[in-house]
This record gives C-alpha cells, sequence and structure tokens, in this order.
C-alpha cells in the first residue's frame, strides 16, 4: 500500500512538473513575443522622433532665437536677448490697442472690425513676419525693423498681402 501512494505521489509530482514546464515555457515564449512587438515599436518611434527633430530644425532655421549672427548682433550691442525678443514681440502687438486703423497694416476693415496682427515670427535681427486678421478678412506683413541709438523699436513695412475670400 506504502509504494502505491508513493507511486501515485511520484506520477503526480512528474505531471506537476510537466504542467510547470509547459505553463512556463508558453509564458516565456509569449513574453518573447512581446519584447519582440515592443522593440520593433522602440524602433519606429526613434526613427519618427529622428525624422520629427531634422523637421523640427528645418523649420527653425529662419528663428532669431536659433540665429546665432543676429543674437552676436544685438549681444554686441549690449542687449539681452532673452528679454529683447519678447519686447519686440510686445511692441508690436501694443500696436493693437491704438484707436482707428492699425499704423502698420495697409488694409482697412469693414463693419466696425480693426485688422489686428495676430502671429508674429522674429526672422533675424533686422526682419519680422506675421499674420493679420479682422476675424473675415486676413493676410500677412513682411516688416523691418531697427532699435534707434535712442532705444526705440522702429517698425517699417516692407511687403503686405491680403488673401482673397472664397
Amino acid at each position: 500500500m506504502k509504494q502505491k501512494i508513493f507511486m501515485y505521489l511520484f506520477v503526480f509530482s512528474i505531471l506537476l512538473v510537466l504542467f510547470q514546464y509547459v505553463n512556463s515555457k508558453r509564458v516565456f515564449e509569449d513574453m518573447n513575443h512581446k519584447l519582440d512587438g515592443y522593440k520593433a515599436q522602440l524602433t519606429r518611434s526613434k526613427d519618427s522622433i529622428a525624422v520629427l527633430q531634422n523637421e523640427n530644425l528645418e523649420l527653425s532655421h529662419f528663428n532669431l532665437e536659433r540665429n546665432e549672427d543676429a543674437i552676436s548682433y544685438f549681444e554686441n550691442k549690449g542687449y539681452n536677448v532673452s528679454e529683447l525678443i519678447p519686447m519686440i514681440k510686445d511692441e508690436l502687438y501694443k500696436l493693437n490697442e491704438g484707436k482707428g486703423e492699425h499704423p502698420i497694416i495697409p488694409y482697412g476693415s469693414e463693419e466696425g472690425r480693426r485688422m489686428m496682427i495676430n502671429t508674429v515670427k522674429l526672422l533675424n535681427h533686422k526682419w519680422i513676419i506675421a499674420d493679420f486678421s479682422d476675424g473675415q478678412f486676413w493676410g500677412e506683413l513682411f516688416l523691418t525693423y531697427e532699435i534707434t541709438e535712442e532705444k526705440e523699436l522702429k517698425f517699417t513695412l516692407a511687403e503686405s498681402f491680403l488673401y482673397p475670400l472664397n
């Protein structure tokens, strides 16, 4: 009797070990499969990041904040560029607050609306592009700017256009 019990225990132990082996092998293969999927996803993500970084670098080429020559121009004149850039944008946006027609935008608006500058991008130490709108009409400006000896900011309209209504 004792021998049969040991034999049943031995067979049960072997079946239990075999079940655990098969189950752990299946879990291990499933984890390896998931890991391969994650590795492929990581590779695709790294490639996408590299493409986006190159695109960002290309798009930021005409940008005062990345233009070392323009930054050096202002630094040689004694300006702090991190304070100067927001100040130039703020001065341009302040022109939106005046009464009557906008002093820089050469187009009038209809129905009591007012043309206002929406977005400003400083290209370098001399040029700005901006877009404007009155809610119905919109367009873009190409401006030049300079800081005078009296530390005053002076904007000059170089080019502008108004998009036609469809």
